[in-house]
């Protein structure tokens, strides 16, 4: 690797602004990826049912895995043995891994924290498993990825100030020890901030995390249940906190309409399982709607999925075929379904940062957002 590349890895270049919206690329140490980017998730070091080259025909630039996940099944010391997780799952380009703070969210029932980390009942097979921050980020390092999250703890929406109070300071001490744990200064790490549904917690947590030297910050705990709107508020009062030459990542959001409304707040990175697992059950993407290609009508209909879309199941196939797989629950159904929608992500991640760029965005968000509501109602 040349001392230049060298260089920018860590490097956010911001391009173009428009109002708190903003595009630009970061720089990591297998490529770099222009902002605002949705990752496609791969959970277990694959995105449902496609394989690296299908999602690299998507126009996806980075993608997500999981530390967790990895960990237990197969193991990262063996994918590190192997050649770390770019070789193992033949992706080339950027990957980001989530620490496992969500799975504390999510597998409540199967952990106790403590303050030294967390233990988990393997939902695999039961046996106990311990993360700290710094195994954690061992783990991640083993991986190999690109950019490492910090430990933290996800809680519900609807803790109390107090609980969220307590967690808080548990998660920031974390992320302290995580900086400290770091040995490749190749890999990025992110800080997460958290603060449940509490505006003043939030820009504490935010400005706190902002004094740490992360090389990017992350907005974590919301998309748990609370409303649209709490979770619009919420990420507002972030963005208002957290520093323009950092980038900012909003953890597992969302709907396309979603992503449109939080670009407009200054939000630069996305990750949402919504594509893959909306497609195996028929919701497909296109304009600024969705259909459930299992109805009746579509049965018949010669059509592709979408006009103008340039997927490769757009190209080749009808709506009536994506139609009679899905009844026949043959699996090529949904992943051709999900190639569409891997598609129509990045296609909206496209015009979003055009729009920025050509200075339009405004207008954009709003045609969007008016034609995405009024489908809402019919």
């Amino acid at each position: 690797m040349s001392e230049e590349k060298n260089k920018q890895i860590g490097t956010f270049e911001i391009h173009a602004e428009e109002d708190k919206a903003r595009t630009g690329v970061l720089h990591t140490a297998h490529g770099s990826f222009q902002t605002p980017a949705f990752m496609p998730v791969g959970t277990q070091g694959t995105v449902k049912g496609i394989t690296p080259r299908q999602l690299t025909e998507t126009k996806a630039e980075i993608i997500l895995t999981n530390t967790y996940h990895l960990h237990l099944r197969p193991g990262d010391e063996r994918i590190a043995k192997l050649g770390g997780i770019h070789r193992f799952m033949g992706w080339e380009g950027p990957i980001l891994s989530d620490s496992g703070g969500y799975q504390v969210f999510s597998l409540a029932k199967l952990r106790d924290i403590n303050p030294d980390g967390v233990v988990f009942q393997s939902h695999i097979n039961g046996a106990k498993v311990s993360f700290t921050p710094e195994s954690v980020i061992g783990i991640q390092e083993n991986l190999g990825v690109d950019i490492m999250m910090v430990l933290d703890e996800c809680l519900p929406h609807d803790a109390s100030k107090e609980q969220t109070q307590g967690s808080w300071k548990l998660t920031k001490d974390w992320a302290e020890r995580s900086l400290k744990a770091r040995t490749n200064k190749s890999q990025l790490i992110f800080g997460i901030a958290q603060g449940a549904m509490f505006e003043d917690l939030r820009r504490q947590a935010c400005s706190e995390l902002s004094e740490l030297p992360f090389d990017g910050l992350a907005i974590g705990g919301l998309s748990v249940g609370e409303s649209i709107n709490l979770m619009r508020e919420m990420t507002e009062v972030c963005t208002e906190v957290l520093p323009r030459e950092k980038v900012r990542y909003l953890m597992g959001v969302g709907t396309p309409f979603d992503l449109v409304e939080s670009v407009a707040l200054g939000i630069d990175m996305f990750d949402c399982v919504i594509p893959t697992r909306s497609a195996r059950f028929g919701r497909l993407y296109l304009g600024k709607s969705w259909i459930n290609i299992k109805n009746k009508r579509f049965r018949s209909d010669p059509n592709p999925i979408e006009e103008n879309c340039d997927c490769y199941t757009c190209s080749n196939f009808s709506r009536a075929y994506i139609s009679h797989l899905m009844h026949a629950k043959e699996m090529l159904g949904a992943q051709l379904a999900s190639l569409h929608n891997l598609r129509f992500y990045q296609r909206l991640m496209e015009h979003i940062r055009a729009s920025i760029l050509q200075g339009n965005f405004t207008s954009f968000a709003r045609d969007f957002r008016e034609e995405w509501l009024a489908q809402r109602e019919d």
